[in-house]
């Protein structure tokens, strides 16, 4: 089975906090493709990432269309969305070995849960690693990690928060790499909120300037 190519179009989305508009966009991602959201803290990026995901807080008003794969889902609750989202912490469960992690993000009725939960750790270089507590994994492991179990999820668009600026400089260029390979692969459309003009380097695709 060849994978699904999703595709998410922002269609005149414009959000506003206090009458003031702070995000107008329209733009289309296509599969595999990586939208880089730019500008200053405050500007509105992490609300835009919130208004697609389903959970914008109630202080800001928005309107225009968010299609995923052809469908409005502007309406619909966010666990109807499938937006994987990955933010500045991989926010692994602590209470959760590294294995039971990657697990949770794995749907409800998949057979063979455990033997995915093998191979994904094989395919991220960390086997043997199914039962350690995620507090002792590296800073680049536990990028793996949340982004592994994200994959898992099986989500039809993805949202970077900022995901690769608490990493040294040197594995943040390794981490980035990986986390875009990966994406594309899925065929993912993806939008990255950041303020380093290295990461909308490394993502080779649209910028938009907020």
């Amino acid at each position: 089975m060849g994978v699904r190519e999703h595709i998410l179009e922002l269609q005149d989305v414009c959000i506003t906090l206090n009458g003031q508009t702070i995000v107008e966009i329209n733009r289309t991602i296509k599969a595999g493709e990586v939208l880089t959201v730019m500008g200053p803290s405050g500007s509105g990026k992490t609300s835009l990432l919130a208004y697609i995901a389903g959970f914008l807080a109630s202080a800001f008003q928005a309107s225009g269309r968010i299609v995923i794969d052809g469908k409005d889902v502007s309406e619909l609750p966010a666990e109807q969305r499938k937006a994987g989202l990955l933010f500045q912490d991989p926010m692994l469960f602590p209470h959760l070995s590294v294995g039971e992690n990657l697990r949770f993000g794995i749907p409800q009725g998949h057979t063979n849960k455990q033997e995915l939960v093998m191979h994904s750790l094989q395919e991220i270089g960390l086997a043997g690693y199914a039962d350690r507590d995620p507090g002792t994994l590296s800073g680049g492991q536990a990028a793996r990690v949340a982004l592994m179990r994200l994959l898992l999820s099986r989500p039809r668009v993805v949202l970077l928060d900022e995901p690769f600026s608490k990493l040294d400089a040197a594995l943040r260029s390794e981490i980035r790499l990986q986390v875009f390979e990966r994406l594309r692969k899925a065929s993912l459309p993806t939008i990255l909120v950041t303020h380093d003009p290295a990461d909308a380097v490394a993502a080779n695709g649209q910028v938009f300037q907020i």
